[in-house]
């Protein structure tokens, strides 16, 4: 899995494993065939339970075909099928694809790859397949767009990012026509989730008040009325919430702290692969406009036993302004405070302590500074 997927999966599989409702079950089967497969091949079905529990279910494949069978509740679950050609283990295989476990008969049907996959047969299978198709453009170029990471250079990479940036525009256009085409799918839910990444309040609440009042009843739905309230704290104009936490040294610093002046809060992690591939574009806003009244804040969601990476990262990405973490991974308490659920995220305040701009990356960043500061 490449890390430009992951990024772009990471909200669907938080979103995506709400409680079920398990006092009325029904059943469902999974069957289909991969390729012309035999054992020791194996498919894999993995997702987690009301407790958050992972359960996992296998099968040998024979002549490429599987078939599992299970009890589920009304709301759907995020789940994921796996395959191992080799039979080598779960942890090792070579493709993946997500699925929605809900009562029917699910289908799979590929020639080849697991992640090349129709999956159809229930309506919100049907309904994922549909948003997948719709997509494909998107995906190709988010694919493309890694193979290219992979030989560019550090100059390049802010090139390449401005690329992503492109690339996530379109996705999130293709998103917003979904949901509001689609308000009665539980699919829709989800990619809200992944929409409500890079645009503000005043185009996301809209688009959930426009779902169905049974998506809105579900329990992710419930979850995602209550961050409402937060995402609204956080939009363009709002006045940015206050928050102190410790720096590298342990010394409490607060937002309040830099009013005055415009100041970058940048939420990112060492582990974060496009965080690290756009620090190079952060660098050098910081570098061009750091005698401007301008400064950064940047806030880690590194682990507890991980500081040690952190402090590395700040010294070889060359971060020369302020660090702050309470070093609790997706539990730390700014990005609660920010409805931060995907990193690199960023929010630009002003010196009266206004939200300015969310989510500069590449050359959106550049042209916001530019706008305010004049050309350097």
């Amino acid at each position: 899995m490449n890390l430009t997927s992951l990024k772009k999966i990471t909200l669907t599989a938080l979103a995506g494993v709400p409680a079920m409702a398990f006092a009325q079950t029904a059943p469902y089967t999974i069957q289909g065939k991969i390729g012309n497969y035999n054992a020791p091949a194996k498919v894999y079905v993995e997702y987690r339970d009301k407790d958050k529990k992972l359960v996992v279910d296998s099968a040998v494949l024979h002549e490429g075909n599987f078939k599992f069978t299970g009890q589920v509740g009304n709301t759907p679950i995020n789940a994921y099928i796996l395959v191992n050609t080799k039979g080598s283990g779960m942890n090792a295989s070579e493709d993946y694809h997500s699925v929605y476990l809900e009562p029917g008969t699910i289908n799979v049907s590929t020639d080849d790859k697991v992640a090349d996959a129709v999956i159809s047969g229930t309506k919100t299978n049907n309904d994922n397949q549909k948003l997948r198709l719709a997509k494909k453009p998107v995906n190709d170029a988010y694919e493309a767009l890694e193979a290219k990471r992979k030989t560019a250079t550090p100059d390049q990479l802010s090139a390449l990012n401005a690329e992503e940036k492109k690339i996530d525009d379109l996705d999130a256009q293709l998103s917003k026509k979904f949901i509001q085409e689609n308000p009665d799918s539980y699919v829709s839910l989800n990619a809200l989730e992944s929409y409500a990444y890079s645009a503000d309040y005043v185009d996301i609440a809209p688009l959930y008040n426009g779902l169905s009042a049974a998506i809105k009843a579900t329990e992710a739905g419930k979850k995602f009325g209550e961050r409402l309230p937060k995402l609204k704290a956080v939009a363009l104009g709002a006045t940015a919430p206050e928050f102190a936490e410790a720096d590298t040294a342990g010394k409490m610093v607060s937002l309040s702290s830099f009013r005055g002046k415009y100041v970058l809060i940048d939420f990112w992690a060492s582990w974060c692969g496009p965080c690290r591939g756009e620090n190079p574009n952060v660098v050098k806003a910081y570098k061009a406009y750091k005698d401007k009244n301008f400064t950064i804040l940047g806030v880690s969601l590194d682990r507890q036993n991980a500081k040690d990476k952190w402090l590395a990262a700040i010294h070889q990405d060359g971060l020369t302004w302020n660090h702050v973490s309470d070093l609790k991974f997706w539990d730390s308490k700014v990005a609660a405070l920010y409805a931060v659920r995907a990193i690199p995220q960023n929010f630009l305040v002003d010196p009266k302590g206004k939200i300015i701009g969310k989510n500069l990356r590449g050359e959106d960043l550049q042209n916001k500074l530019a706008e305010i500061f004049g050309k350097i």
